[in-house]
């Protein structure tokens, strides 16, 4: 082969300088690749990295923005009509491997057309990629072109693919306001809503585990010795919280076998209420219910006044300052002291 060698085919030149290594179609520089293998592998890699949904749009943006290139091309020739530019297009492609294009149905006061296209490049690449539905390139190329030609923003409505066993892929154009733009804002939204719906169900997860914690922790029920638990009542008791402290201490009486239930209201110092003092005059009596004396231990001046103001009576509690003296006094009432 000569170094340098040209060709015409349809009208279209083409041209190999293999000194300089270089192609060129029309008298631009290009490329040729192997569309099933080298190609493939370039969009395999784009979906590797970005993911599909994102090499969805980035094929998608890629194809319409070269579409606008093409477009521009074509709509600065003199005395060339919309249809006639249609069909140097598609001669040119043809030409240019990117397989068999038709327009139809052309409608230049609507600015409507369809494209049909048959055993294109990328019909070869999805193939190979054992796709079930076509790509996108293409028919948002052909939007970019047709949104020049027609000088008004055109999209695009994917009839049939051929990938779907059609004998070819048809494409209606039309005039829209979507836009490029407007499909990589909407992707960037997905996957921030995506993350924050990913980072929820964490939250969400984590909430759970802590309020398991919590529910642990908060109000223990610890046996000190036979017959005697003592539960200290720390921070502050909501409904649900009170709730949880009423249903676990008394699940576990009986479990403990005792006989004598001591609160431990020291915790309880700067978060006593009124709340709080029905819910300990609440734990007692049901307790006394299924046969467990209360103590009730660390009660401060402040906690006698709030008690006092509340109207609720735990005079039949007997009550001490300190857990030790609350103990000793449980066990005294069985005959037993700690030595």
């Amino acid at each position: 082969m000569d170094a340098q060698a040209s060709i015409n085919v349809g009208g279209l030149s083409f041209e190999w300088d293999l000194k300089k290594g270089k192609f060129l179609f029309e008298g631009q520089d290009s490329v040729l690749f192997w569309t099933s293998t080298a190609m493939k592998m370039f969009f395999d890699t784009i979906e590797e990295i970005a993911g599909e949904d994102a090499a969805e749009v980035v094929m998608e943006t890629t194809g319409y923005r070269q579409g606008i290139v093409v477009g521009d091309y074509f709509s600065e020739m003199q005395n060339v009509e919309i249809a006639e530019a249609a069909a140097l297009i598609t001669n040119t492609y043809a030409s240019a491997g990117w397989g068999v294009a038709e327009t139809r149905k052309l409608k230049i006061e609507q600015k409507t057309v369809e494209v049909h296209l048959k055993d294109s490049w990328e019909h070869a690449i999805n193939i190979a990629q054992h796709k079930k539905v076509g790509g996108r390139f293409l028919p948002a190329h052909y939007a970019g072109i047709f949104t020049k030609l027609f000088g008004e923003n055109i999209w695009y409505d994917v009839e049939h693919f051929q990938l779907e066993g059609f004998n070819e892929t048809v494409i209606r154009y039309f005039p829209s306001d979507e836009t490029i733009e407007e499909n990589i804002h909407r992707l960037a939204r997905s996957k921030e809503a995506k993350q924050i719906r990913h980072l929820q169900n964490l939250v969400d997860e984590k909430t759970a585990e802590l309020t398991m914690l919590v529910k642990e922790l908060s109000s223990p029920i610890i046996p000190v010795l036979d017959g005697i638990v003592v539960v200290p009542l720390l921070g502050i008791y909501d409904e649900e919280r009170a709730e949880e402290l009423l249903i676990k201490t008394l699940q576990n009486l009986p479990t403990h076998k005792a006989k004598y239930l001591v609160l431990d209201l020291t915790g309880l110092n700067n978060n006593f209420t009124q709340q709080a003092a029905a819910l300990i005059e609440k734990l007692g009596a049901t307790a006394g219910l299924i046969g467990t004396e209360t103590i009730l231990v660390g009660i401060s001046p402040k906690m006698s006044m709030v008690i006092s103001e509340s109207g609720i009576e735990i005079s039949k509690f007997d009550c001490f300052q300190t857990l030790q003296h609350g103990i000793h006094f449980a066990l005294a009432q069985n005959g037993r002291s700690i030595i």
